[in-house]
């Protein structure tokens, strides 16, 4: 057995140890490493769902809160979790394209914003009529939120950075507003997050997500 088969092989609550151990000698290997873990349950959910959302669901439940969280990340839709049909439609369409690009947080006001490419624009004006999204250097800059720390909706007994979107007025009313994302820590610099849908009387999980700081 290769010691990367013996990391597997230790399930998730080993191999997380073992990458945390790792971030003492070397940090941004570690850091590529829970990276490259998270990608690779995204390619697994396309021909295993379920057990690449039970790992997901694992390894979340084993994050931090983040801390020092702060600027621009780079981002990735890790997966989305509704039925069959509707995630291979969503893994179609973002396989062609996907105007998401990552968030970015400004810690000191507990605030942040979603970046997202140029082309998002128009498909925006579309969703948004009435919603201006922002011009940046390298795209777009929509859809703030606020950020805090409480219990997750879907993990109540896990503390969680809730990125909030209904409290800012001028995002869309049209799903945007219902929008909660939770984020923890996996590993510094590599984070992990669910998203939730707010339906009105209870909170579903949709999708999973994954941020990383720039190196």
């Amino acid at each position: 057995m290769t010691s990367e088969q013996g990391i597997q092989a230790a399930g998730v609550e080993g191999r997380l140890e073992w990458l945390r151990n790792s971030m003492k000698a070397e940090p941004s290997g570690a850091a590529e490493a829970a990276w490259a873990w998270i990608v690779e349950l995204s390619a697994r959910s396309k021909t295993d769902a379920a057990k690449a959302e039970a790992e997901l669901d694992e390894l979340f439940r084993m994050g931090a809160v983040p801390t020092g969280l702060d600027g621009p990340t780079e981002g990735i839709l890790v997966s989305t979790t509704t039925n069959p049909k509707a995630d291979a439609a969503v893994r179609a369409v973002t396989a062609l394209w996907m105007p998401w690009q990552g968030k970015r947080f400004d810690s000191a006001a507990a605030t942040g914003d979603n970046r997202l490419t140029k082309s998002t624009g128009l498909v925006g004006k579309l969703l948004w009529p009435l919603y201006s999204m922002r011009d940046a250097e390298a795209g777009k800059l929509a859809f703030d939120f606020q950020t805090y720390v409480e219990a997750g909706k879907d993990d109540p007994d896990l503390q969680v950075m809730v990125i909030d979107y209904a409290n800012v007025e001028k995002n869309p009313r049209l799903i945007i507003r219902s929008i909660r994302d939770e984020l923890v820590e996996v590993v510094p610099g590599v984070y992990l997050g669910k998203i939730l849908f707010n339906s009105g009387d209870k909170y579903t999980k949709i999708g999973f997500f994954a941020l990383r700081t720039p190196r």
